[in-house]
């Protein structure tokens, strides 16, 4: 019975770790061999959550209003954390990630914001999140999906190779009652699996 339970739990863990990340664009990635630094830049501009996939704005909307009907005021004090989570949570994790895997495996390459100077960008299009959800005894992870573009900076309309990353789960041990730092985890997620992803692919 012991060994069952134990299978049945690593197989849902399994589950919660499972994501798809696959090179739909440029098949060399062989640019990113001998570089020092990528550029990074975010794109919200396609956004849509949950299963009914609203657009930002109409989510964000539909949140507040929700919590302030609850407790008159937690909807405008959730907004604030909701914008907050982009560079407070969501884009340091990725980075985070991404640079602690390349630097685990003797990379010496650095992805950060604001690097004009490198050669390549990397623009991260999020394109799709569950916020998930946690009642302590129940729970759902979040999920993340993203488009990674590598593009020239001085010329970002020219992709050199597009990677598709595919409801990264944001799943933690214990409670997480924060939304928001739930879909973190979904981009650290990311972050790692992209690493994983380019040291296989082009950075043997």
């Amino acid at each position: 019975m012991k060994k069952i339970l134990v299978a049945a739990v690593l197989f849902v863990a399994t589950l919660a770790n499972a994501q798809d990340m696959d090179l739909v664009k440029g098949g060399d990635l062989s640019f990113l061999k001998g570089q020092k630094d990528i550029n990074v830049v975010f794109d919200y501009s396609k956004l849509t959550l949950m299963k009914e996939k609203k657009s930002e704005a109409t989510y964000i909307q539909e949140r507040a209003e929700d919590l302030n009907k609850k407790s008159r005021g937690n909807g405008d004090n959730w907004k604030k954390k909701w914008e907050g989570a982009k560079d407070g949570i969501w884009q340091p994790k990725f980075i985070e990630l991404v640079n602690t895997v390349m630097t685990k495996e003797g990379k010496d390459l650095a992805f950060q914001e604001g690097t004009a100077s490198a050669q390549y960008t990397l623009i991260v299009e999020v394109t799709w999140i569950f916020p998930g959800w946690d009642a302590s005894v129940m729970k759902q992870p979040a999920k993340v999906s993203m488009n990674l573009k590598f593009v020239e900076t001085s010329n970002k309309s020219k992709v050199l190779a597009e990677i598709t990353s595919e409801e990264a789960p944001g799943d933690q041990w214990g409670s997480q009652f924060s939304n928001e730092s739930r879909i973190g985890e979904g981009f650290a997620k990311t972050g790692k699996s992209l690493s994983k992803f380019l040291i296989k692919k082009a950075l043997k």
